[in-house]
């Protein structure tokens, strides 16, 4: 489960970082060097999900998704300073539930 959990925060801090780092470049006329490393970041964020046990592409993403939403989330509380309202919290709270569902329910 821990493996789990590091490797889906690690493909979210590639997406999020990679994805940010070309908003910079695109967005706020920063060098082009941004777009370049965010580009190779993103790439990397395109490749850790594939290291998940789970033998399910679309189950993988989807739980993903959810752990996606509360990663960004407190992107943007810590780096663009927006502080998250109790909607954002409670939001992220039902995909957290809906992510552990997805991910360690009993099947038979």
């Amino acid at each position: 489960m821990l493996v789990t959990i590091i490797l889906f925060v690690l493909a979210g801090l590639a997406e999020i970082g990679g994805g940010y780092l070309v908003w910079l470049w695109l967005r706020e006329s920063r060098s082009a060097w941004y777009g370049a490393i965010g580009s190779l970041i993103l790439v990397s964020y395109g490749v850790i999900p594939t290291l998940q046990s789970f033998p399910s592409f679309g189950r993988v993403y989807a739980a993903y998704g959810g752990v996606f939403i509360i990663l960004a989330v407190l992107w943007g509380w810590l780096v663009d300073r927006k502080t998250p309202d109790l909607y954002d919290w409670v939001g992220a709270a039902v995909c957290l539930v809906g992510v552990a569902i997805m991910l360690w329910a009993p099947r038979g």
